[in-house]
């Protein structure tokens, strides 16, 4: 049998392909894998960019693998690190995370995409949050998606579970870019190349200020910043990047990040 998640390191990029013929769905062990991978991803400085994609060309991820469950996977299970599918509840990640939607993403495959900085799809991806006919709650999802998109949609999707086609889901904004299937992990790579090329401790820092930023009012979080009460921003104003960065423009260059 093989693994059900493939990773793969080039660089500063490493690909995080989830592969469960045939929907991709994940139970308590594959969640505990992701986990475990994720928080690796999180810790080793020489990565900056992670991509998560699906196996296969029909589906993304469908979430919680209900015949796990079925057969004993406790809902409220441990998920391990980072909570269900590693990245939901995985703290100080402050590197950038691309999500590759590349065919059916619904249930908790959504939040993990949610989960993402950037979430790039085929033209063929779909979505949806089915689990209202499943007669559970889309946790994560009811708290996220109302903050990403229209209140009334994100509702709609949670009420209902109604699908959404691409097209849709990009213009309601969840969505970066729509790609046709062929083009979807060139693309991809491209953009983890150009992040993996750019500062790491002014994403640290913009990852940092947004999550937390969240829950803040606009002074509080500002107050934060200028008296340097976020650990990423402490480290950025205290480091040779922050000054590489004034250096290089100041010179006409592209600057040399060290990330220190």
């Amino acid at each position: 049998m093989s693994d059900p998640i493939r990773t793969r390191r080039d660089g500063g990029v490493l690909e995080v392909v989830i592969d469960r013929p045939k929907a991709n769905a994940i139970d308590l062990a594959t969640s505990r894998v992701m986990g475990l991978i994720f928080r690796d991803f999180r810790d080793d400085p020489e990565l900056r960019v992670a991509i998560v994609t699906g196996g296969g060309e029909k589906f993304f991820c469908a979430g919680w693998d209900l015949k796990a469950a079925a057969s004993g996977d406790a809902i409220d299970g441990d998920y391990g690190v980072g909570g269900f599918g590693g990245l939901q509840e995985l703290r100080d990640l402050n590197k950038p995370v691309i999500c590759a939607v590349n065919g059916i993403c619904c249930g908790g495959g959504l939040e993990i995409a949610l989960s993402a900085d950037l979430i790039l799809a085929a033209e063929h991806a779909t979505f949806a949050l089915p689990e209202i006919r499943s007669g559970t709650v889309a946790d994560a999802a009811s708290i996220k998606l109302p903050k990403r998109i229209p209140y009334h949609i994100a509702m709609d999707m949670l009420l209902t579970g109604r699908w959404l086609d691409v097209h849709e889901a990009h213009r309601w904004g969840f969505v970066n870019e729509v790609l046709p299937a062929d083009r979807l992990m060139a693309r991809a790579w491209e953009l983890a190349r150009l992040l993996e090329s750019g500062p790491p401790l002014v994403y640290a820092a913009i990852k940092e200020i947004v999550r937390e930023a969240e829950g803040s009012t606009f002074q509080t979080a500002m107050n934060k910043i200028t008296k340097r009460q976020f650990a990423t921003v402490d480290r950025l104003y205290s480091s040779e990047d922050q000054l590489e960065g004034a250096r290089a423009f100041a010179e006409k260059r592209n600057p040399i990040w060290k990330g220190k």
